[in-house]
């Protein structure tokens, strides 16, 4: 990734207040123009803010974190509630269904207003009351804002999605449009025409049985719905996504993390273990303080690849993935049981905290087993192991692996390259995991 020197934009905006109307038009054009880029391409962000807005030597906007951010499919909506309070949708923060672009554009409200009057429209320190200010759709228009950008903001900040400003609305409001550059918005033709992949030419005249010349009219033709020219551009996305599927090695996901060391935090009120956790690039938690951790396990504590020459226990590694709560431990185990009764699981507490789960496998007649344990991280976030277990002496080796105190990571899908585990129990404990948490979803 480039070096962006120039830092986040929330740090601009608090060193230098709000900012002058052509200055903060600058910095909007460009944050709607790189919106409005993930939007055509069916993303959609949900925790934009200026904390997740950088700045390069040019001063021009590089939006960053997409942590939060997730795959628009037509026909679907999204309903998970994400992102920071005070730039949530009301929609988001109620629990209620959204399509996904609409969320973005009342975020991007919230960052105009913020740009302008240098604070932000809805704020407090009581969140059920930062909520209900949210929900009503009220906030402050200082006298100094001129008419045309306050019309925009109160489109853009319309309670009702239904209502709310579109991007297209955006780009053609008359304070947007003032000084906007060109290159924003280049032509809704994406594709260059007159470059082309001879190959993927070559293999769309193999499968449809046509001629070179007739590929290259329909790509000139500019029609989207011309077969031609669609398979063509099939072709060119999925080189492109093998492309990119190369360049990820296996050693590149081992090195994504280090071991933590064995030292503990203290962690009330439930005593959980929580241990240093090296930041991954991309963040769930909606807070820019938490990360999310892939870590390569050995023995001795030490780095990946540095105890290679120590003995054959380094085989016994283990790698971890997952997603983390920020609801009360209690909630947290109350849901898992509800999930694990309803999925007819069988399972021993070992305390409120860590329980030893077993599915029986119908088709091979034995069972599939793991262990789930909550960790808290800090104090707001929690974390539920999935561990896998074939047998009472993988669980007491697993423990020796990992010392006295539990190694924190995010909804931990476990398992041992040992010979205590084979690819047909891996596959069921897989399968275990799957279920829950697609039951913990619902």
């Amino acid at each position: 990734m480039e070096y962006v020197s120039g830092g986040e934009l929330f740090d601009y905006i608090v060193k230098h207040g709000k900012l002058q109307e052509h200055e903060a038009r600058r910095f909007f054009q460009q944050i709607i123009s790189g919106v409005d880029y993930c939007h055509r391409h069916m993303i959609v962000h949900r925790d934009l803010k200026p904390e997740n807005l950088l700045l390069d030597h040019n001063m021009h906007v590089k939006i960053a974190d997409f942590g939060l951010s997730n795959m628009m499919m037509d026909g679907e909506f999204l309903r998970t509630s994400c992102g920071s309070p005070n730039y949530a949708a009301p929609e988001v923060i109620s629990g209620k269904l959204y399509a996904g672009p609409e969320v973005d554009i009342w975020s991007c409200g919230v960052i105009l207003y913020a740009l302008l009057c240098g604070t932000l429209p809805f704020d407090d320190e009581h969140v059920p009351t930062l909520f209900r200010k949210i929900k009503s759709g009220i906030f402050p228009i200082p006298e100094y804002l001129n008419k045309s950008v306050v019309s925009l903001l109160c489109q853009m900040l319309q309670v009702d999605p239904m209502k709310r400003a579109s991007i297209e609305d955006i780009k053609k409001h008359e304070w947007f449009q003032k000084d906007c550059p060109a290159y924003l918005f280049p032509s809704p033709v994406e594709q260059d025409s007159s470059v082309v992949d001879i190959e993927a030419i070559r293999e769309v005249c193999d499968k449809f049985g046509v001629t070179e010349v007739e590929v290259h009219n329909a790509l000139l033709s500019g029609d989207p719905h011309d077969q031609l020219a669609i398979a063509y551009h099939l072709i060119i996305d999925n080189k492109r996504i093998a492309d990119e599927a190369a360049k990820a090695e296996i050693k590149d996901f081992y090195a994504a993390g280090s071991p933590p060391p064995v030292s503990s935090i203290s962690a009330s009120p439930c005593n959980f273990g929580s241990s240093p956790m090296k930041p991954h690039p991309e963040r769930i938690a909606p807070s820019r303080d938490r990360s999310v951790s892939l870590s390569h396990h050995t023995p001795s504590g030490g780095a990946p690849g540095t105890d290679r020459g120590r003995g054959s226990s380094v085989k016994r590694a283990k790698w971890h993935l997952g997603i983390r709560s920020q609801s009360k431990p209690n909630d947290i185990m109350m849901e898992v049981y509800r999930a694990m009764k309803h999925l007819d699981f069988e399972w021993k507490v070992i305390n409120p905290y860590h329980v030893r789960v077993r599915d029986k496998n119908k088709l091979h007649g034995r069972y599939a087993m793991m262990s789930l344990q909550l960790y808290q991280v800090d104090s707001k976030s929690y974390l539920l192991d999935f561990k896998s277990l074939s047998n009472d002496e993988t669980e007491q080796s697993n423990q020796a692996l990992l010392g006295s105190v539990p190694t924190p990571v995010q909804m931990n899908v476990s398992t041992t390259t040992g010979n205590k585990t084979n690819g047909h129990h891996t596959m069921e404990f897989f399968e275990m995991c799957a279920a829950l948490i697609i039951q913990l979803a619902r």
